[in-house]
């Protein structure tokens, strides 16, 4: 519900909204679902939305996504990344390899960022790249981990999931799923 509810806030300052999912992340693996899944669930939660697309990309990184966006989208579309604040800050912070990186980063696309347990409070050097989305609602406790965590044990899950992927995440999160982990 978060992530649709970051897209929703973002068409106001965007035309479309398009749903990357990365084969693999720098940062973290998959777990409980294959990456053919989470597609499968994404199509469901967007519920044929039609200023909403999704699309796969080799890399996890932001520059990696930009890159293929740019080949399929052309140089002259601006970009921006939908973000909370917690992925703004690992965003900033991840090591590149080279000094400057991020700074040359943020000339390929700017972030919409939305509060999540706390606001993003970007240097004074690159405040232009960065834009606040306001949510209606307020979604820091809503995470796939928690949604996973719930399932799990039991609890109420289906107010975290949109409701045309609620079958199949229960589904594929049963306790009875041998890709129930995590």
């Amino acid at each position: 519900m978060a992530h649709l509810a970051l897209a929703q806030a973002a068409l106001t300052l965007v035309d479309e909204v398009l749903f990357v999912l990365p084969r693999q992340f720098p940062h973290k693996i998959y777990s409980g679902a294959s990456f053919e899944q989470r597609v499968e669930l994404l199509g469901a939660a967007l519920d044929g939305s039609p200023r909403f697309s999704v699309a796969a990309c080799e890399g996890g990184l932001f520059i990696e996504i930009a890159a293929e966006c740019r080949k399929a989208y052309g140089p002259d579309i601006r970009l921006s990344f939908l973000c909370g604040r917690d992925a703004a800050e690992r965003i900033a912070d991840w090591d590149y390899g080279r000094p400057g990186a991020f700074l040359e980063m943020l000339k390929q696309f700017d972030l919409l960022v939305a509060a999540r347990s706390g606001d993003y409070c970007p240097p004074q050097g690159i405040l232009n790249s960065f834009t606040r989305l306001e949510l209606n609602g307020t979604f820091d406790y809503v995470s796939a981990s928690e949604v996973r965590a719930r399932i799990g044990n039991g609890e109420p899950w289906e107010h975290l999931v949109p409701p045309a992927a609620r079958r199949r995440v229960s589904e594929i999160y049963s306790r009875n799923s041998p890709t129930d982990c995590c």
